[in-house]
């Protein structure tokens, strides 16, 4: 009579369910073993992550995209620079004038935009069709997949005719490298710099890098990059007559220019001879931080809004004025630094020259070390990508150097052996240690490959083994599932250029 009833049909169903999705859950993982190792004796091959599409025709949409994201870059920044050079010429009506803005004579882009895609979509498109290839052919997929397909696929460089910017892109590459290789290491605890840890190692660095490649501006123009050297000439506020009379000076010659007013070649040139238009140092440096604010605005705001547009296209329809704002922000900020560079480089010298009697041609790597201390102004992500900007054309100068002592042997084509040698090895990181890679460049990387590279996932055994587990928890919470699933924004609505037809 003290007996409780016994328990209803309906209050054991849900446990009596629960223990039959477990059980069900329980066999299926014990039989997805055996299932997989069937699986993987009937392949021939690793199975390609593209589902939808044969390997040639994803290596070809691979190659277009990127051809044309990098394309409408190069040609966004010429037109953007042309429209700032009309409006300092107070030419308004022509900035609307497409005619002007696009035409041959106008925008002589076409050729480098041209070149740049290939170099971008050639890589593109080369690499997702080689590593199809190296699964095939090898029967597996490995790290050495990756890095030969990134290693042959840098072939590229080649669409670039001019050997000096190849060897220029291939040693921003190997200073890539060594940060990524330095950054795995350090990760493993295997390794690390003393004076890793210093926050401002990034701008020691840039000191030391500005401080070659201003000597090299002034004592050894011809082992700089003539575009890289140009863009310096034309930023700065003393003529290239001055420089040169001032290089000779240093090297010991008595080649007056006729332009120098001064009767007899001195020990160290005045500062009237820096500066003759301008009585004060003081003066003169200020003028050059105008000055180069002026020149350098338009070329750091092109820079800085074409590709964010291009790229990020989705953020830039959802907040264009902040975009734009952003910009601006940036470009003013990254101007300033240039021309606090210029103004300091060149206050330095005004200052040598009240308190010294001879000159000498360390005074120029000296100014320059001081004038890369301009870099503190920029954010400190931005220091960093600097510095490892500026490092490779250092590094160029002291190779010309070496190699016309003879100290190094001079190989021809070596750039692109050493542009393939690093792109297989920047490939690598990327799949297998993304995280030694610095994130501008990762970004960069895997927006231009289509963003189908990304570190190896788990094989399908845990793919599957998920799949069960979220069968499990949606029995468990599908309140929640249901929630989190009416959250989800619809994709419809997101912008990107591969939604734009024709892209």
């Amino acid at each position: 009579m003290g007996n409780s009833p016994p328990p209803s049909d309906a209050d054991s169903a849900p446990e009596d369910r629960l223990r039959e999705a477990e059980k069900r859950l329980k066999e299926a993982m014990e039989e997805l073993p055996r299932h997989q190792r069937g699986t993987s004796e009937d392949l021939v091959y690793p199975p390609c992550d593209h589902t939808n599409e044969s390997c040639v025709a994803n290596a070809l949409g691979n190659l277009c995209q990127s051809f044309l994201l990098s394309y409408g870059i190069r040609v966004g920044i010429g037109i953007l620079l042309l429209a700032f050079k009309l409006a300092r010429l107070k030419s308004y009506s022509s900035i609307l004038d497409l005619k002007k803005l696009v035409s041959e004579k106008d925008l002589i882009v076409r050729e480098e935009a041209c070149r740049i895609g290939l170099l971008f979509g050639g890589f593109t498109g080369s690499y997702h069709g080689l590593r199809c290839l190296l699964r095939k052919l090898r029967k597996k997929e490995t790290p050495v997949n990756v890095i030969l397909a990134g290693a042959v696929s840098g072939l590229s460089i080649l669409a670039l005719n001019d050997s000096t910017r190849r060897r220029t892109l291939a040693l921003y590459l190997l200073a890539r490298v060594a940060q990524c290789a330095y950054n795995s290491a350090k990760s493993k605890n295997k390794f690390h710099l003393w004076g890793s840890h210093w926050s401002h190692g990034d701008t020691l660095l840039f000191s030391l890098a500005s401080a070659q490649v201003m000597y090299a501006f002034i004592m050894r123009p011809e082992t700089l990059p003539k575009s890289y050297h140009d863009f310096i000439q034309k930023t700065g506020p003393v003529s290239a007559i001055v420089y040169k009379a001032v290089r000779d000076s240093g090297r010991g010659s008595a080649n007056l220019p006729s332009s120098v007013n001064l009767e007899e070649f001195p020990d160290i040139f005045p500062c009237s001879v820096i500066h003759p238009n301008t009585i004060s140092c003081l003066v003169h440096n200020g003028n050059a931080f105008s000055a180069t604010f002026r020149k350098t605005f338009p070329l750091y705001f092109s820079l800085t809004f074409v590709p964010f547009v291009i790229l990020r296209l989705q953020k830039f329809m959802d907040a264009p004025v902040r975009t734009c704002l952003n910009a601006v922000t940036d470009a003013v900020r990254s101007t300033t630094f240039l021309s606090t560079f210029v103004g300091t480089f060149q206050g330095v010298i005004c200052l040598h020259r009240k308190v010294a009697v001879k000159d000498h041609k360390l005074l120029y790597w000296l100014s320059g070390a001081v004038a890369g201390l301009s870099v503190l102004l920029e954010k400190k992500g931005r220091r960093g990508e600097l510095a490892l900007y500026v490092l490779p054309q250092a590094g160029d100068s002291l190779w010309h150097i070496l190699v016309n002592r003879r100290l190094f042997p001079d190989i021809k084509n070596a750039e692109v052996a050493l542009f393939c040698a690093c792109m297989g090895a920047i490939m690598y990181y990327l799949e297998h240690e993304p995280y030694t890679i610095a994130p501008l460049l990762r970004g960069m990387i895997r927006r231009f490959l289509a963003s189908r590279i990304s570190s190896p996932s788990p094989s399908s055994t845990r793919n599957a083994s998920y799949t069960y587990l979220q069968t499990l928890d949606a029995i468990k919470k599908p309140q929640q599932v249901q929630d989190t699933q009416e959250s989800k924004p619809a994709s419809s609505e997101t912008y990107n250029l591969e939604s734009i037809p024709g892209l």
